[in-house]
């Protein structure tokens, strides 16, 4: 994490971080900083590094769109020096969950909770990244892929090692809506499952407060609280230096900050296999595992979503070759106990990443089965859009490799930012809104008071982070 508060301030950071080291799921961070940044909001765009946008000659179709923009950088045969990285120049950035109603436009044709107002990030946002650091945390080895003309020593001479530059500062963070408003929607969404509707849907409830100071230091002490393997650090919305939203400058800009321990989907083209492993099940860390292990509701809850994420890959993987490689494992983070399970499959050979985003996207866990009409139910009884929040963040390596998460455990912050007077840190400056989102999936035997606690054991990443800070009104 040094490396993240040394960061210059006048070079946006974009991080992708393995916490706790694990051979085979976090063995990985890559740092970059933008060359540009590509946007689909209903229509695809590109914003030059000077702040300049335009919009493409696209078709307006996002996973249409998302394949032509790949085609555009993709390496045919990666340099062997290359070899063996997972990320060799690419794109980094995120999915909104709301992307989904493009995907399957079936699920937006429910009634949407009154007042719901439209999503006010980008349903994509990705960083065109050619040049970035990766570290090995197995080897701690750092590997440079791209050319740059300053390295990790300029950046480690140039940041401000004046500890007040992380500083920041929370209000009291309080739930967007009245907790009794929110175990009500739980009571509904066990009314539509014993009506038939659905088996399952993940509601999910938010909370907020304004948020002054680094957001950089916000994101050092999340990510060393959560232990995240699929954690992000991600400043977006900036310009070049002296435009609006710059380092520099003073403008709208907007931070993600995720601490997943989630794996949406990881793809390798060497061999085609795509591997998926979603979490279903939560007790606080205090919790014996074996209390998880043992509830019939939990395991039940996870077969669900697992049955669901084969169908998903089995309508773009080769026949037989999706298996569940794991049907339920019970994973200790620093915070909570999950139950896991796992799933693969080999692309066929004329899918793209596009099309596996089509099949899936967004993941099972967080939306429910069957998923259209639980996207319906969401929709319905959720006040606000989700936004990047239950979306996917990651990378897609000019390799064709790609590796998303499921951005659960993730803080949006929107706002302003004025680093004209130095400050250091990066996200240094930052005034706006921080929220963050937590929930679960709700099954026939659901008790809503028990899940409402359950939403509030999964913030314990963030009241760790904002220790000291105003009391957690929600709790």
């Amino acid at each position: 994490m040094a490396v993240a508060a040394a960061w210059p301030a006048d070079r946006p950071l974009l991080m992708l971080h393995s916490g706790r080291v694990h051979s085979r799921w976090a063995r990985w961070s890559i740092l970059a900083s933008p060359a540009g940044t590509y946007r689909f909001d209903g229509r695809s765009r590109w914003e030059g590094p000077d702040g300049s946008a335009a919009p493409l000659d696209f078709a307006h179709e996002p996973m249409a769109d998302l394949d032509r923009l790949l085609a555009r950088t993709r390496l045919q045969t990666p340099s062997p020096e290359l070899a063996g990285l997972p990320f060799t120049g690419g794109w980094i950035g995120y999915l909104s969950y709301d992307l989904g109603r493009h995907v399957e436009p079936a699920a937006r044709h429910g009634a949407a909770h009154p007042g719901q107002t439209p999503p006010a990030w980008p349903l994509i946002e990705l960083a065109r990244c050619p040049h970035a650091f990766l570290y090995d945390h197995l080897e701690r080895t750092w590997f440079e892929v791209g050319r740059s003309d300053w390295t990790l020593e300029t950046a480690a001479l140039s940041g401000d090692d004046d500890g007040h530059a992380l500083d920041f500062a929370t209000e009291t963070l309080r739930p967007a809506i009245d907790p009794d408003a929110f175990v009500a929607a739980i009571a509904r969404t066990i009314e539509y499952i014993a009506a038939g509707d659905i088996f399952q849907a993940n509601i999910t409830q938010r909370f907020a407060a304004r948020f002054t100071g680094s957001t950089r230091g916000l994101w050092c002490k999340a990510a060393a609280a959560g232990g995240a393997w699929y954690g992000a650090y991600l400043e977006l919305g900036d310009g070049a230096p002296g435009a609006p939203g710059a380092p520099g400058g003073a403008g709208e800009v907007r931070r993600l900050i995720s601490v997943s321990p989630e794996l949406f989907l990881h793809y390798d083209p060497v061999d085609r296999r795509v591997i998926t492993r979603p979490v279903k099940g939560t007790r606080p860390a205090m919790a014996d595992p074996l209390e998880l292990r043992r509830s019939a509701k939990d395991e039940a809850e996870l077969n669900m979503i697992i049955d669901l994420m084969r169908n998903d890959l089995g309508r773009v993987c080769r026949f037989g070759s999706v298996r569940v490689a794991s049907p339920r494992a019970i994973e200790s983070h620093p915070t909570v106990h999950h139950g896991v399970g796992e799933i693969h499959g080999r692309l066929r050979d004329e899918v793209t990443a596009g099309g596996l985003l089509r099949a899936t996207f967004p993941a099972g866990s967080v939306t429910g089965a069957p998923k259209i009409r639980a996207m319906q139910i969401i929709e319905a009884l959720e006040p606000m859009p989700r936004g990047p929040y239950c979306g996917a963040i990651g990378f897609f390596s000019d390799s064709g490799r790609l590796c998303l998460n499921v951005a659960i455990r993730t803080l949006v912050l929107s706002g302003r930012c004025d680093t004209s007077g130095g400050g250091g840190g990066g996200g240094g400056g930052f005034e706006g809104m921080l929220e963050y989102g937590a929930g679960g999936g709700i099954v026939a035997d659901s008790e809503p008071l028990a899940e409402y606690r359950e939403s509030l054991d999964k913030t314990a990443v963030l009241r760790e982070a904002l220790r000291g800070q105003p009391a957690f009104a929600a709790t």
